[in-house]
């Protein structure tokens, strides 16, 4: 079953990632009256920043993720504001009637993602705050406990 991404997340998985919700800085709100433009991002620089923000993983949760494909399309066909969606079975609920299933899915949509972000660093902040959102529903961690621990 789908579990779709949030308006905002955090790092449920250790100190190597910051929080994402600093005072000021990427994510916060602008500080004058000034008229938001979206910033311009190509697909491959998108492909990049996700790569980035994989990286920034800390290693012993990247080794045990398993079967789980990381992709990036433009937005979802349903629902254009959708950040990220991991599609599969969690970890937690894999069973041994699992063996030779097709890869977990988690996408990351860079339209709204694009969108939502004034400039490179703001974008970069909520590629990473996707991907860790994403990658925790993969070990199981459900939207309501992503809200609970402030990445929902």
């Amino acid at each position: 079953m789908p579990t779709e991404s949030r308006d905002d997340a955090a790092d449920p998985v250790g100190p190597a990632v910051d929080s994402p919700h600093p005072a000021s800085g990427p994510g916060s709100a602008p500080e004058s009256d000034e008229e938001f433009v979206p910033l311009t991002v190509s697909p491959a620089r998108f492909d990049e920043l996700v790569a980035d923000a994989l990286d920034q993983i800390p290693a012993r949760l990247a080794q045990a993720m398993d079967n789980v494909v990381v992709l990036t399309e433009d937005e979802h066909p349903d629902d254009p504001d959708l950040l990220g969606l991991y599609e599969g079975v969690p970890l937690t609920e894999r069973t041994h009637d699992y063996a030779g299933a097709l890869p977990d899915r988690i996408t990351l949509y860079r339209e709204p993602l694009r969108s939502i972000s004034a400039d490179e660093p703001e974008l970069v902040h909520e590629v990473l705050v996707t991907v860790v959102h994403e990658i925790a529903h993969h070990f199981g961690i459900d939207e309501d406990a992503l809200h609970r621990l402030g990445w929902g």
